[in-house]
């Protein structure tokens, strides 16, 4: 991993005239931090003399620290680097904007408006001409095309307002992502000695030199040494790919390396690289180095280790990569487990994304053909009038006054594509998603994957974390058992004799991380400051109850002075912590679950402080009588016991002899009280149809008295609560492997898994998610905050971790930060990931019935009079402008209390509902009726003249001007209808509270009344009367009474009505995501459409090809190397962002699998390619 040398060496010997100082270079360092176990031991002895003379070289004291002097702090950061790895650059604006245009109804768009602004500026010679046929039907009044432009123009700038819209929201995320970033990483702090005091420091300060304490769940932020540690067990995998945690002591192996976790255990270590000096440092700079190369990469598949890539290993800028090994055993051995991964159940993305493109997809072709047949049938009417029965000759001068009809046809027939394609969708689920996700921040959700949010309000289960999530994390002692007597409040210190009180004072003070204290409380009268283990603090706190300073015993027995620590973790439950007494021998100090630490109990102090035996008729008795009551009132319980070895030194090694024989001082109940929110949101959960399971590691009678205060069970229910061993006995077979069958019979009815492991918690996930018992499949949730629950969130749909007390890898591994450690926040995640989902639809059915109607009226004014009855530009007003500012009204309705009354919709429901399609329909044949009534019968109504067949050059009539304002209010009282969509009569209700609402619909009517007051002939209006107004606005407001009937109808009795926009059925997956890690479902839609789109062009071009080269008489040959060099056509669409390469039908065979090898890593990012 060394950098070639001619890049360092000049920077090299400028640092050498400074070096002279320190007595190691930065790359004397960075090769030292290279080298592993015995080769580093040896190394450090025989180039430096040992660690502790490598400290001295690096001026600094193993036990002090730095003295903090910020003229030496500066120094080293000049010398030795900061301890920053710069983060990748961001896409720029213009970036985002070119990525946006790649929508495909946006594309379809921007064709549209471009042939219709080629063609309103063509002006064809020949046009006086009375044989052509002139005057039959005008092709464009002389108002139409001097404003001809303005269609073509009016679609470019409603892309234009799109785009700009999606590209700012993906900046704004990206910018929003990135100050987040900041905001963690300055939250990340790190314990660090510096004048003999122990600090906090960001870690963006820590300096080469620093001596760092270093414990159980840290990420390390830089490359050190091991200096002092008890029991230090890393997990390298990040770095090495090599599961299993790694054993770090000075004899075998004292090298730490950055982005590494500590999984076990305790120590300090001195910082000897940071920054891009260090091993993470290194492998950023080669991914960055090698992004050049990387961009030509892209254009062929995706970016191999890019945090973009959303391989479940869910890293984004700046935070530590899941690195894969480069070229070693395990990076093979895990493309064999990727291959035998690829027939597991499939993970799914974006539940909504997918239905909306399929939605959108199925609409414009609806649309297409809609078009296809008004221009067929214009031109054939046109064709039949002219030449079969007024029999006229084709004059070769008439041509281009022909073409003119047809192109005029043509525009007709696109403004109905234009109206039939959903271009408003795309900025909805924009807007509604960044609306959301930044009201969410508001809520103490902190969303890293936007898709996170929707994919929440589909949660089914929620398997969430005791400690700190359900509870409050803050512990205190309230019950004690010593010297044979319950103390049900805390015994004051007269009552214990003073060899016990001593004996609980030592063992609590120097048995407990001394980096966990309590520390006076920062405003007056508040709760004293617990830092570090909880757990721990409690004890601590218990000790101050009994007058006693636990700082004191600290002082007398530094931390270096412990001989031995054995400790916790999640196999032991226990620790243990042994001295040397002064008089020669030993004492160990050991505390932990009190059922573990009793079995190893064979004596108990009596309440005068004498050792009696404790057999195990009296650890039952005492179970039954003391630890099973402390437990069903929710409290933990935790047993203090010690042992003293008097003969000689015992191997400490052998775990299981050391920790026996103890004898047992004390027992005290913890209580972590219930948050007082949490009953109400489990309530509102279960209302919600979403099933809470709590997955702790404590006892199962604390588990269930937590969860029966919870409301997680209730009394009478048929549930389950498991330990963790009982639960592998019933889900495993004879070989040990977890059968799905097995699980499936347990999880529905498991509410508590206690006593469990992270693997536990991991599986019984997975077992959920995987699980196809009951109509629907589940979506679930999980909380952690642990290091151990990394696997566990990464697997979820949705993983939360906690913001305050989550460890770093929980962090990592999550989609949504919650920044109060609070479950209500989570109930709140579900209600806005459920408000975006109902946006969606309320815009979908309002934008549909626009559509619908849009496009009927335009079809058939267009076969019976020849024209459409709503001009095109008319009918973008409608479209493009109502549909952008409906989609910002409806898209930013806030979230109420009534979306959390229904059940979850799941992966398969459709996006319009029955109900919906009913809504649809009735308002279509309202507004139908009523438009069709105006065109044909409308004159003799209001007394007007007629605007049919209108003679040429004449202004806008009235009569059209009242068709188009009538439609344009029939949309702005519908959109009011359209708030509701589970067929509520109150369409009003909360109207007031969305100010976009109210003010989107004030300002389209006024934008309307300026259209028709002052619009003129660009948009062929012309001034209405008072009354004929009063009449539009009336007829407009029958649509709010018309929705009530339509609301009347029963919706089961209309069996004929279909759901639309489904999601994408198992059969169609499996077929169509072979070797896919994760299915995208709308980049299977797009690709099924781009495959046909590319097989079209490609054998367009190849006959193109084959026509040229007989004209140039050049070889076959040359020819079909020039396709086959052709053949990697790139198509990119950004919404999921990933990237297809689709290799052309016609090609020889060796290309498609030429497209496929061209990047090895596209197994997991759906960019396999489609022969």
């Amino acid at each position: 991993m060394t950098n070639p040398t001619e890049h360092t060496l000049p920077a090299n010997s400028i640092l050498e005239s400074r070096e002279g100082e320190f007595g190691c270079t930065v790359m004397d360092l960075r090769k030292l931090m290279e080298l592993r176990s015995s080769d580093a031991i040896d190394h450090i002895n025989i180039h430096y003399g040992g660690v502790t003379s490598l400290c001295s070289r690096l001026k600094t004291n193993p036990v002090e620290g730095l003295s903090g002097n910020p003229a030496d702090l500066e120094k080293r950061k000049q010398v030795f680097g900061q301890n920053l790895i710069p983060p990748k650059k961001p896409k720029t604006f213009l970036e985002l904007v070119w990525e946006a245009l790649q929508d495909v109804t946006l594309i379809i768009l921007e064709i549209a408006a471009i042939i219709s602004l080629v063609l309103s500026f063509y002006r064809p010679p020949g046009g006086e001409n009375e044989q052509c046929g002139l005057a039959v039907s005008s092709p464009e009044d002389e108002g139409e095309a001097e404003a001809g432009w303005i269609e073509g123009a009016a679609i470019l700038f409603s892309v234009i307002i799109v785009v700009l819209v999606t590209a700012f929201n993906d900046w704004s995320k990206e910018k929003q992502f990135r100050g987040l970033q900041n905001r963690i990483e300055k939250e990340q702090k790190f314990s660090v000695i510096r004048n003999g005091h122990i600090i906090q420091l960001p870690v963006a300060e820590i300096v080469v030199g620093d001596i760092a304490q270093i414990k159980y769940g840290d990420l390390l932020p830089a490359d050190g040494i091991l200096i002092q540690g008890n029991d230090l067990k890393i997990d390298e995998s990040s770095l090495t790919g090599e599961s299993d945690h790694v054993k770090k002591s000075l004899e075998r192996d004292p090298m730490l390396l950055s982005g590494t976790h500590v999984m076990e255990g305790s120590g300090r270590m001195v910082v000897t690289a940071v920054g891009i000096n260090s091993q993470t440092g290194i492998i950023f700079t080669l991914l960055g180095a090698s992004e050049g190369e990387e961009e030509e990469k892209k254009k062929k598949g995706k970016k191999q280790g890019v945090p973009e890539n959303r391989n479940k290993a869910k890293t984004q800028d700046g935070v530590a990569l899941e690195i894969q090994p480069l070229n070693s055993q395990e990076g093979i051995d895990s493309e064999e487990k990727e291959k035998k991964a690829a027939k597991l159940p499939k993970k799914e993305k974006s539940v909504l994304q997918g239905k909306l493109t399929r939605l959108a997809v199925q609409i414009g072709k609806a649309g297409l053909i809609m078009s296809a047949i008004t221009v067929l049938i214009l031109i054939l009417y046109f064709v039949i009038d002219n030449f079969a029965i007024q029999r006229r000759p084709w004059l070769a001068e008439c041509t281009p006054i022909y073409v003119q009809y047809f192109v005029k046809f043509f525009i007709i027939g696109v403004t109905v594509l234009v109206v039939a394609v959903p271009e408003g969708l795309p900025l909805a689920v924009t807007i509604s998603l960044a609306y959301s996700v930044k009201k969410m921040m508001k809520d103490n959700n902190l969303v890293r994957h936007l898709d996170a949010c929707e994919t929440m309000g589909n949660a089914t289960a929620i398997c969430s974390d005791k400690t700190g999530t359900l509870t409050m994390n803050r512990m205190s002692v309230v019950q004690a058992y010593i010297g044979d007597t319950h103390y049900h409040q805390i015994p004051s210190p007269d009552d214990l004799v003073p060899k016990v009180l001593d004996l609980i004072v030592n063992g609590i003070s120097i048995n407990s991380a001394y980096t966990s204290k309590i520390l006076p409380p920062e405003k007056e009268g508040g709760l004293p400051r617990q830092v570090g283990n909880k757990t721990e603090c409690a004890l601590l706190g218990f000790v101050s109850d009994l007058k006693q300073d636990y700082h004191a015993v600290r002082s007398e027995v530094p931390e270096e002075k412990l001989y031995k620590v054995y400790t916790f973790n999640s196999v032991r439950k226990s620790m243990s912590t042994v001295i040397a007494k002064p008089g020669g021998g030993y004492r160990m100090y050991s505390k932990g679950a009190s059922e573990i630490i009793l079995r190893k109990c064979n004596r108990i102090l009596d309440k005068n402080g004498e050792a009696m035996p404790f057999k195990n008729k009296d650890r039952d008795e005492m179970v039954r009588t003391v630890i099973e009551p402390m437990a069903c009132e929710g409290l933990r319980t935790l047993c203090i016991a010690y042992r003293d070895f008097n003969d000689g030194e015992p191997p400490w090694d052998n775990e299981s002899e050391i920790l026996t024989e103890l004898t047992c001082i004390a027992v005290v109940g913890i209580e972590d009280p219930v948050r007082p929110e949490v009953p109400d949101a489990i309530a509102k959960c279960k209302r919600a149809g979403i099933t809470v399971r709590m997955v702790t590691g404590d006892n199962i009678n604390t588990a269930r008295a937590i969860a029966t205060k919870c409301g997680i069970v209730t009394p009478g229910d048929d549930f389950l609560c498991l330990e963790g061993k009982e639960f592998n006995r019933l889900i495993r077979n004879e070989k040990g492997e977890v059968e799905q069958e097995k699980l499936d019979e347990i999880w529905p009815k498991l509410r508590v898994l206690a006593r469990s492991s992270p693997t536990d918690k991991h599986t019984l996930v997975k077992g959920i998610i995987d699980s196809t018992v009951g109509d629907q499949r589940q979506v679930v949730a999980v909380t952690g905050d642990g290091t151990n629950d990394g696997p566990a969130l990464k697997k979820a749909d949705v993983g939360f971790a906690m913001g305050i007390a989550g460890t770093d890898v929980a962090k990592e591994a999550s989609d949504i930060i919650l920044t109060d450690d609070n479950f209500t926040s989570i109930v709140k995640a579900v209600m806005w990931g459920r408000n975006v989902y109902d946006s969606i639809s309320k815009f979908l059915q309002f934008q549909l019935t626009v559509n619908v109607v849009a496009v009927i009226v335009a079809f058939t004014g267009a076969c019976i009079t020849q024209d459409s009855p709503l001009k095109a530009v008319q009918m973008l007003w409608v479209n493009l402008i109502m549909d952008t500012f409906a989609s910002l009204a409806l898209a930013t309705e806030p979230p109420t209390d009534s979306l959390l009354k229904r059940r979850p919709y799941g992966r398969n429901k459709p996006l319009i509902s029955r109900t919906m399609m009913k809504n649809i329909l009735g308002h279509a044949v309202y507004q139908l009726t009523v438009i069709f009534f105006l065109v044909f019968a409308g004159e003799k109504f209001f007394d007007i003249d007629s605007g049919r067949r209108a003679p040429l050059h004449s202004p806008p009539s009235q009569h059209y001007t009242i068709i188009f304002n009538t439609f344009v209010l029939m949309q702005l009282f519908n959109e009011i209808n359209s708030r509701k969509i589970h067929g509520e009569r109150n369409v009003f209700s909360g109207i007031f509270h969305n100010l976009i609402f109210c003010s989107v619909v004030l300002g389209t009517f006024i934008g309307q009344i300026i259209i028709v007051e002052f619009g003129g002939k660009p948009f062929s209006c012309t001034k209405l009367t008072l009354s004929q107004w009063f009449w539009c606005l009336f007829i407009g407001f029958g649509e709010l009474l018309w929705g009530q009937v339509i609301s009347t109808i029963p919706t089961q009795s209309l069996k004929f009505l279909k759901e639309a926009g489904h999601g994408t059925t198992k059969e169609e997956i499996t077929k169509d995501a072979e070797g896919l890690d994760e299915i995208d479902h709308a980049e299977m839609e797009l690709r099924r459409g781009q495959i046909l789109w590319f097989r079209g062009l490609n054998r367009i071009q190849t006959q193109i090809d084959v026509i040229n080269t007989f004209q140039t008489g050049a070889s076959f040959k040359g020819v079909l190397r020039r396709q086959t060099m052709g053949q990697h056509l790139d198509v990119k669409h950004v919404p999921s962002s990933s990237y297809v390469t689709v290799a052309p039908v016609k090609s020889p065979p060796t290309t498609s699998v030429a497209a496929a090898v061209s990047s090895p890593t596209l197994g997991n990012q759906s960019g396999q390619s489609v022969p």
